[in-house]
């Protein structure tokens, strides 16, 4: 019974681990596809940016509202594709987070108090997919492991991974 257990038990963490690139795959198209929409959509309408982060008191309004419409477009370019993926999603992340601190707070700190209400915020699908490719990265999927992948078979394997290679 623990055999069969344990080989179900194995299975299962194979077959996971088998979607682990794909559903990364899945997560940077979609949320670099969204990403690129509200930049280019922020560049479309620099006005209305810059009124909103006056609202909020952001300084430098003309200079923030050009960086981050254009951090969202590129940046959800490059995480599409899976280029600098980690470098795109960090600065995603933060910018996300400064969207909940500034535009979003009181959904921010509803966290225990009405999770739904953080669920609901815009920055949080956003903050949450880029946190996913931040921490796990872009899988097997994606220009960064290809040029890893062509590097490595020009160069061989690392002093690193030929030490972890070796029994």
């Amino acid at each position: 019974m623990i055999e069969t257990v344990q080989r179900l038990h194995r299975l299962l963490i194979s077959a996971a681990s088998s979607m682990q690139s794909p559903f990364l795959l899945v997560v940077r198209l979609c949320w670099g596809w969204q990403f690129v929409q509200t930049g280019w959509g922020k560049l479309n309408n620099l006005e209305k940016v810059t009124q909103f982060f006056t609202q909020l008191g952001i300084p430098a309004l003309d200079l923030n509202a050009h960086f981050i419409s254009t951090l969202e477009l590129v940046g959800g370019i490059l995480l599409a594709v899976g280029l600098t993926s980690r470098l795109i999603a960090l600065l995603l992340a933060c910018n996300m987070t400064i969207a909940f601190v500034t535009a979003d707070r009181e959904a921010l700190f509803s966290i225990f108090s009405d999770p739904d209400k953080l669920y609901a915020a815009t920055p949080y699908t956003f903050l949450f997919a880029s946190l996913l490719i931040l921490f796990f990265g872009l899988g097997k999927l994606g220009l960064d492991a290809l040029l890893v992948r062509r590097f490595q078979s020009r160069l061989g394997p690392s002093p690193a991974t030929a030490a972890v290679q070796c029994p």
